[in-house]
């Protein structure tokens, strides 16, 4: 079948299979079978079982089912409240005080769960009720969330540079230290504009709160060690040398138990609901991966990607004009599909064209985090913007409105990166070169 025939039919039963609802690692597998089917004669299940069992067995992937572990114990222990309570007498100072803490709470909190749903709904659980009772404006508290949410993709430990890093054979310890400082970039961004909007909206803040006295704020710091204790540990571990991502996540999963045993906060239903969330959780990035997986050698089948370099080749784009175009892609891709269906879908087909123009792959894997980031916020499937209507009750298109000026700042961070790619590439290349 020529290319110009297949690759629409293959649009349309990719598309077709996920409006009836079938789940999108099976949607996937049904692809490769058509293309296959279509463009070759080699024995599909002999393909779909050596590159299933090729694509999972993977031992980078292990660090996945710990990192998703460890946040869910944090999830339901008290360590995620102490976290907020710890965080709010050191913003008082700033303008737009307590806002500050949905961004600074985020951060903090996808340091060590390295997912963006668990990150929006664990701090969203405390500071929408609490800054909402203070006297904060709710479009900029769920705003701010919702953009402060998607740290969980970029600062590590990602999950969904861990996926990144097993589908490209890429070292997942530098796709780490490469997203830390554009992940520190974006919190400033948004920590930036928050005091822009305080300072131009005075008449939509509260009042000021009564300064705490240093043994309050003291105490504040006790209630943050553990977290950033935690973090310090798990992250540290990694770019010290002293553990492998996969080691570093075996240990945040005990640290995480010990403390939670420690303070009391996790009970043994807690600990089950955790393991059972985690097991889950796995399974179904699981299924997108051996989908993934057998969709990519099935598209080598078929040529299209090749045809696809070649045609790009032929346009003459400059990296430039190939990152605007990929970013558009991304974009109205994340408007239908999760972040790591994006990134496991598409990788396979875009990574040799982005190679071929010059382009470092650890630098794109953060550029491609980076315009994923934006699929959590953009309707009508972005999984921040379901968790927040499920905190606050508001409709999806209202709290899309809310979180656009995020959105934005999100571009913005693309923009920078694309500019000063040494924002991403600086920090492996200094501590893993030593």
């Amino acid at each position: 079948m020529e290319l110009a025939t297949l690759a629409p039919l293959l649009v349309v039963v990719l598309f077709g299979t996920l409006a009836l609802g079938l789940w999108i690692g099976f949607a996937l597998i049904v692809v490769g079978i058509v293309a296959m089917l279509a463009a070759s004669s080699a024995p599909v299940g002999m393909v779909f079982a050596t590159k299933v069992w090729g694509g999972l067995n993977v031992w980078d992937l292990t660090a996945l089912p710990m990192f998703i572990w460890m946040g869910e114990i944090l999830v339901r222990s008290r360590l995620s409240s102490d976290m907020f309570a710890g965080l709010a007498p050191f913003t008082a100072r700033l303008p737009g005080r307590l806002l500050h803490v949905n961004v600074l709470g985020c951060a903090l909190f996808a340091a060590v769960s390295g997912s963006s749903a668990a990150t929006t709904a664990t701090i969203g659980r405390m500071s929408v009720p609490e800054l909402t009772a203070r006297g904060y404006d709710p479009r900029v508290v769920v705003g701010s969330l919702a953009g402060s949410g998607t740290f969980g993709f970029l600062i590590p430990p990602s999950l969904i540079l861990i996926v990144y890093g097993a589908a490209t054979e890429q070292s997942i310890a530098r796709l780490f230290l490469a997203g830390l400082v554009p992940g520190l970039l974006l919190a400033g961004l948004f920590s930036g504009y928050l005091m822009l909007w305080s300072l131009t909206h005075r008449d939509r803040m509260p009042a000021d709160e009564a300064p705490q006295d240093r043994r309050e704020a003291l105490g504040a710091l006790l209630r943050l060690l553990p977290v950033v204790g935690l973090i310090v540990v798990v992250i540290g571990s990694i770019y010290a040398g002293l553990a492998s991502p996969t080691e570093a996540a075996v240990i945040g999963v005990a640290g995480a138990l010990i403390l939670a045993a420690a303070t009391g906060a996790m009970s043994w239903r807690g600990f089950y609901e955790a393991l059972q969330s985690a097991t889950v959780t796995t399974c179904m990035i699981a299924f997108i991966l051996a989908g993934a997986a057998f969709l990519t050698v099935a598209m080598g089948y078929t040529g299209i990607p090749r045809g696809l370099a070649a045609w790009i080749g032929e346009m003459g784009l400059s990296p430039y004009a190939l990152l605007a175009a990929l970013t558009v892609f991304f974009i109205v891709m994340g408007m239908f599909l999760d972040g790591i269906s994006i990134v496991v879908l598409t990788v396979s087909i875009i990574l040799p064209m982005v190679t071929a123009a010059g382009i470092d792959p650890i630098w794109f894997g953060i550029f491609l985090v980076l315009v994923v980031e934006m699929s959590q916020i953009t309707p009508p499937v972005g999984f921040n913007l379901f968790v927040l209507q499920k905190i606050t009750g508001e409709d999806i298109l209202t709290i899309a409105r809310h979180a656009a000026p995020f959105f934005g700042l999100l571009v913005l961070a693309v923009a920078i990166l694309s500019l000063f790619p040494g924002l991403a590439l600086w920090l492996p290349g200094t501590m893993l070169s030593r």
